[in-house]
């Protein structure tokens, strides 16, 4: 046994070398790191059987692959698992319950983690993957859940009370069933859909509690195995619901840990071998029905924790004790069992017993007991005695004889015809056959090559297989349709041989219907299966083709003899309704039963057919009629004996058989078939025997035939080649025109197609565009609703901008008019001191005036007085002349002195210039005002213009009429006051002061005239009021118009000059 120590390596080969046959333990696996050994804890093989999934203590999980031989480290977890499977949907994939009450699902490719799941508060202790691979069920001490591997998603919890713990929840093999297992030992089945209770197993009431632990079950799930702390095993009927059997396991066993069935289907002990493993570490496979220990794996120093049994069966994997993995090889276990089981009765190694003596001239003698029960299979106990022995039966206390086994020393002329090669013997096979009914299932084959004594000629059945497919059997698979692939080549490959062995194996029509049962049994040995075949044909059909292509009649009427001699009433049954032995004979010889039999049947009834006489299948053919009389006598019509013979029936195969060792006991010699029959004869060696049991000319004949019919048929296919090219050329003509007609159609349709195609996309194009639109519509609408809302919010903003500029320059304005009236009333002040100078200085001239006319006027009164003293005479002249003497006088008075004309009109220069200057300060304040108020300053303007004119008319009227006035300052005053009007919108102050000019006559009692400056001035303040009325009206009509904009949403902004307009 070779030990594979992995150490820190990832990857690497398990095996340096080959497995040696015959060794039970394939591989044997540690890991030891720094001197100090790791532990695996839980192992589990994927669904083809070849993979081990093992996890050690510290968190590594590796994968060994055997079949491949190698080994890889797939993940690092980093604590140490609790349990694992293998998911059954996507096979690479894994689920690992660590110690962290977790479920983790990686990838054994990619070793990347697919999912975790959580939800335990407890270890999980099992994990069970339903048949489809979709769910899986996880089991805790507390809790069960139910997970869904497509989604990883828990779907349904199952909660228990603290008292109550839950052992095991899991699925039924190929079923849709749940079974729950309680620490209570109730048992209950669930429905994997619905989760609705199905049944409960009723708890056993009587012995001992067992208190399961450990479960199993059948691959079939209709066994339910169940065990716990005592050696007493339970079987259950899941069908029944009821325990059918309690198994005892020997006193060694005082707790049974583990319960697996080893699912070995092409063992028929398949769901019959259950490996229980003890508290010693010791794992004993037995089998469930006959009770009997089988064999066992583990020993006391080298004890198993857990077992793992791939779904193949071809596998074990046993944790040990120590931490290892062993790998057990189940074909070399079912060996040791075969041998120390039913072939102990050809080789075994006998105890001697030690009261007798030694006799080496009597061979041992092997007895097999059948209380093995409670026994090890090495310690199978064997008795010697002279002569005979006895046997203890099991149910019965009678004993058995057992024949005494010669020495090579006294071997008989008949002993050394029962010797077979390989070592075996006749008489011991057919005790052995007697014994179970049947050979050993795995050395079957074994057996039947050593009773036919195969040749084994490779070399001549090569030659034969060289040859090729013979040209008879160029069409079988049409005649005889096989799925497999695999075996319609064995068949044509078998039949070919033969047809090439013997021409007339080339015409038989039922060959094949005789070779096909081999041929699916033998089918990887295309060489024994041709051996095995024409043995068949030598010795068991001897005699078929004397009357071909016709049955053998002779045989049949051989078989017809015995049945006319055993059951008379059936055969005239059968006459009676027309039916001849072509009829209910011939399906049974030409098929060899294996259209009426199943495989087990129809290999059990062969191993009797090679162990006996070739007369014996006759025999076996006229038992199969007296076993099925009473269905026989029921069949009148032809239709029902055709299908009776041809599909399978309602027989025990164990009748039949025992039926037809009657017959060959009990028929007489004169119509035995054994008269006729020759004894076997085996094929010869080297070369095969010639085959001409047959109507040579007939078979010739039908060559003959068979070859002209040929050679016509080549004639024929010539001509039907050339008719077939003529014909071909002609259909390809027409095929290349209907082919072109045809794409000129189908480019018309296309192009009507895209046409359509195009309308439609411009339709969906079209209506995408109006969508479009109609988008582009709204989101317009929306951006002019946003646009008009932000254009309110700026209209808002900017009339209040507008409101508070009116109102700040409504305050400048003010500010500016109380400055200006300042100024006015300043200049007015100044203008009031400058009239009172010109006051005083009028006065002062007028006082100097009326001093110079005081004087004048005394001169002119002392000239006067002269000259009235002079002349009397001349006063009437003097009276005459008094008035142009008066109005020269006036004359002189009115140019008065030169000097006051200067002074005057220097005087008025100056008054010029300060009203210019106040004009100026006039204009400069109206171009401010029309800056602040707009265009509707020109109306003011022009009204004061307008006024300006009536009031230089009204000064150039009063000039006319000889008043003299000052228009400079009549006009500065003017301005001023409808600046100061324009500005503060109110009547100017009154100075109170009036301008008086008076102007001296020649006579100083004239009265002198005042000039007023106050003239016209009620009339200016009632237009100043009214052009400010206006001024304020315009104003709030500007307002008013602003207000009605921002609510009309208009896109137009509005101007003071617009607004004006």
């Amino acid at each position: 046994m070779e030990v594979t120590d992995i150490g820190n390596k990832e990857k690497g080969k398990l095996s340096s070398r080959k497995p040696t046959p015959g060794k039970n333990v394939l591989l044997t696996v540690v890991r030891n790191v720094q001197q100090a050994k790791i532990r695996f804890l839980h192992a589990a093989f994927d669904t083809a059987g070849e993979c081990l999934l093992a996890g050690d203590h510290l968190g590594n999980i590796y994968a060994f692959d055997i079949s491949r031989n190698r080994f890889c480290l797939v993940q690092k977890t980093g604590q140490a698992c609790t349990a694992l499977a293998f998911c059954l949907h996507r096979t690479t994939e894994f689920l690992v319950a660590l110690i962290d009450n977790t479920i983790k699902c990686f990838d054994k490719d990619t070793k990347q983690m697919v999912s975790w799941m959580r939800g335990h508060e407890g270890t999980v202790s099992s994990i069970s993957i339903h048949s489809s691979g979709r769910y899986a069920l996880t089991t805790s001490p507390d809790t069960a859940q139910l997970w869904d591997l497509d989604t990883f998603q828990r779907e349904r919890k199952l909660n228990v009370q603290q008292s109550v713990g839950i052992q095991k929840v899991f699925f039924l093999p190929q079923s849709n069933t749940i079974l729950s297992c309680f620490s209570d030992d109730s048992i209950f089945a669930w429905d994997g859909d619905t989760l609705l209770c199905k049944y409960q197993l009723p708890v056993p009431d009587y012995g001992p509690r067992i208190c399961y632990k450990t479960f199993a079950v059948t691959r079939d799930g209709k066994i339910l195995a169940a065990a716990g702390r005592s050696n007493l095993l339970h079987l259950w009927c899941l069908d029944r619901k009821v325990l059918v059997n309690g198994i005892q396991m020997p006193a060694q066993v005082r707790t049974v840990r583990q319960l697996e069935f080893l699912p070995d289907s092409s063992d028929e002990r398949a769901s019959q071998t259950l490996g229980v493993l003890g508290q010693d570490g010791i794992m004993r496979f037995i089998n469930i029905h006959t009770s009997k220990l089988l064999f066992h794996i583990g020993s006391y120093n080298d004890a198993i924790t857990s077992v793992t049994v791939s779904p193949t069966g071809r596998h074990v994997g046993a944790i040990m004790d120590n931490g290892s993995i062993n790998v057990y090889s189940m074909q070399e276990l079912n060996k040791v069992s075969f041998i120390q089981g039913k072939v102990i009765m050809l080789c075994v190694t006998l105890k001697l017993v030690t009261n007798l003596p030694p006799q080496p001239s009597l061979p041992p003698v092997v007895v097999i007991s059948d209380n093995t029960d409670n026994q090890e299979p090495s310690k199978l106990n064997a008795r010697l005695q002279p002569e005979t022995v006895q046997r203890q039966t099991k149910r019965t206390g009678r004993p058995k004889r057992v024949q005494i086994l010669a020495t090579s020393a006294e071997l008989t002329v008949e002993d050394k015809e029962n010797h077979l090669p390989g070592g075996l013997n006749k008489k011991r096979l057919m005790a052995l056959l007697k014994t179970f009914g049947e050979y050993p299932a795995k050395y079957r084959m074994f057996v039947w090559r050593s009773l036919l004594c195969l040749p084994e000629n490779y070399a001549a059945y090569c030659s034969l297989n060289d040859k090729g497919l013979h040209s008879a059997y160029i069409t079988l698979h049409e005649k005889y349709p096989i799925k497999s692939q695999k075996l319609q080549r064995g068949l044509l490959r078998i039949l070919s041989a033969l047809a090439h062995w013997a021409a007339i194996f080339g015409e038989v029509e039922y060959l094949p219907l005789i070779t096909f049962p081999f041929v699916k049994l033998f089918q990887n040995n295309p060489m024994v299966c041709f051996e095995v075949v024409a043995t068949v044909i030598v010795n068991w059909c001897q005699h078929w083709f004397e009357y071909f292509p016709n049955p053998p009649l002779n045989i049949l009427s051989m078989a017809e003899n015995v049945l006319a001699h055993h059951d008379k009433e059936l055969l005239q049954h059968l006459l009676d309704c027309g039916i001849t032995s072509q009829l209910y004979l011939w399906p049974l010889l030409e098929t060899l039963f294996s259209e009426v039999l199943t495989r087990d049947e129809w290999l059990r009834l062969f191993d009797n057919v090679f162990s006996n006489h070739p007369s014996f299948l006759l025999m076996a053919c006229v038992a199969y009629l007296t076993c099925c009389r009473e269905p026989l006598f029921l069949c009148c019509q032809k239709q029902d004996f055709e299908y009776f013979f041809h599909h399978r029936n309602n027989l025990n195969l164990e009748d039949m058989i025992k039926e037809s060792y009657r017959l060959m006991n009990k028929t007489p010699a004169d119509i035995h078939p054994r008269r006729t029959l020759a004894d076997f004869t085996p094929l010869t060696k080297g070369q095969y025997p010639v085959f001409n049991q047959y109507p040579e000319f007939i078979v010739e004949y039908q060559n003959q035939e068979r070859e002209k019919i040929r050679q016509e048929e080549r004639e024929y296919l010539q001509e039907r080649q050339e008719v077939s090219t003529l014909r071909a050329s002609l259909v390809q003509r027409q095929v290349e025109e209907d082919a072109y007609f045809a794409q000129q159609e189908l480019l018309q349709k296309a192009e009507e197609r895209r046409r359509n195609i195009l309308a439609q996309e411009e339709a969906r194009l079209t209506q995408q565009r109006t969508k479009l639109a109609a988008m582009k519509k709204e989101l317009k609408m929306k951006e002019l609703h946003l646009l008009d809302l932000n254009k309110r919010r700026l209209l808002k903003h900017q009339q209040d901008r507008q409101v508070s500029q009116i109102h700040r320059l409504d305050h400048e304005i003010r500010r500016k008019m109380d400055t200006r009236e300042q100024e006015t009333a300043a200049a007015l002040q100044d203008l009031d001191m400058r009239q009172m100078e010109l006051e005083i200085q009028r006065r002062q001239l007028e006082q100097q005036l009326c001093k110079g006319q005081l004087r004048l006027e005394r001169q002119l009164e002392e000239e006067a007085q002269q000259l009235l003293m002079k002349s009397a005479d001349a006063n009437k002249k003097e009276a005459a002349s008094q008035p142009g003497t008066d109005s020269n006088w006036q004359r002189d008075v009115a140019k008065g002195p030169p000097h006051v004309d200067a002074e005057l009109e220097r005087r008025r220069e100056k008054m010029a210039l300060f009203e210019r200057h106040t004009l100026a300060e006039g204009d400069r304040l109206t171009d401010t005002w029309r800056d602040a108020a707009g265009m509707a300053w020109d109306d003011v303007v022009n009204d004061r213009a307008h006024l300006m004119e009536q009031q230089q008319a009204r000064l150039s009227t009063d000039t006319s009429g000889g008043v003299v006035r000052r228009p400079g300052l009549i006009t500065s005053l003017v301005g001023t006051s409808e600046a100061q009007q324009a500005n503060n919108g109110a009547t100017p102050k009154q100075t109170g002061s009036n301008i008086l000019v008076s102007v001296n006559t020649s006579s100083p009692a004239e009265s002198t005239s005042t000039i007023s400056l106050d003239r016209g001035r009620a009339h200016l303040d009632s237009k100043e009021k009214l052009l400010l009325k206006e001024i304020l009206d315009l104003r709030q009509r500007l307002v008013n118009r602003a207000r009605e904009d921002s609510s009309a949403s208009s896109l137009a902004h509005s101007s003071p000059h617009a607004a004006a307009r």
